[in-house]
C-alpha cells in the first residue's frame, strides 16, 4: 500500500485537500481528529496528571490547555509526551485496516509530519501551502484565534518555504477549491498509471 503524508503549515488547507482524497475513495487519518477524539477519552486521564485543571468530567478542556500552553510553552512538552505516542498507535491502527480492507492508497494528514520526523515513514509527502496572507485570513477567522495563538502555533512549526523544498508534490491551495480538486484527482490518476 502506498502512504501519502498530507502536511502543511496552519491554514494551508490540509483538512480540505483531505476531504478531496475522502471524495474520492481514499482512506485518511487525521491526526488533528485523533487528538480530539483522544482528549474525549484515554488521554483525559494522562493530561490530568500533568494538571487535573486541564480535564472536567472525562474531557481535556482544549480551550483552558492551549491558554496554560501560551502562557507556560514548557506544558507543550508534557502534552506532546502523553498524546504522540497515542496518535502514532491509532496512526498504525488505521494503516492496518487500510492494508486488510485492500486499499492500494491511504492519506495520513500529519500537520508536524516534518518536525517529528515522520516523513521517512510515508512515500509520498504532499505539502499544501499558500500564501501568508491568505494564511492570517483563514486562521484568524476561526473562532478563539488570536494573532498570539497564531504565531505561538508558527513557532512550532517548519517554515511552509522549508517544507516545501523537502516535500515531493506541493499544491497550491489558494487557487480555489476546484483547482484543488483538480489535483487531487490528477494525482491519483498519475499514482494509479
Amino acid at each position: 500500500m502506498m502512504i501519502i503524508g498530507l502536511t502543511g503549515s496552519i491554514g494551508m488547507g490540509k483538512t480540505t485537500t483531505a476531504g478531496f482524497f475522502v471524495a474520492e475513495g481514499i482512506p485518511v487519518h487525521d491526526s488533528d481528529q485523533c487528538v480530539h477524539k483522544l482528549y474525549a477519552g484515554e488521554a483525559a486521564s494522562l493530561i490530568a496528571e500533568i494538571d487535573h485543571s486541564f480535564v472536567e468530567n472525562g474531557i481535556v478542556k482544549r480551550k483552558t490547555l492551549a491558554d496554560a500552553i501560551l502562557r507556560a510553552p514548557e506544558l507543550l512538552s508534557a502534552v506532546e509526551n502523553v498524546i504522540h505516542p497515542l496518535i502514532a498507535r491509532e496512526r498504525n491502527r488505521f494503516l492496518q485496516r487500510a492494508r486488510s480492507a485492500g486499499h492500494a492508497l491511504a492519506v495520513l494528514d500529519i500537520p508536524l509530519l516534518f518536525e517529528r520526523g515522520l516523513e521517512h515513514d510515508v512515500d509520498i509527502v504532499l505539502v499544501v501551502s499558500a500564501p501568508a496572507h491568505v494564511q492570517e485570513n483563514r486562521v484568524l477567522r476561526r473562532p478563539g484565534m488570536t494573532r498570539e495563538k497564531l504565531e505561538m502555533i508558527r513557532s512550532r512549526q517548519m517554515p511552509s518555504y522549508e517544507k516545501m523544498q523537502s516535500a515531493h508534490i506541493v499544491f497550491d491551495t489558494s487557487r480555489g477549491l476546484e483547482e484543488l480538486r483538480q489535483d487531487v484527482r490528477s494525482l491519483l490518476r498519475s499514482l494509479r498509471s
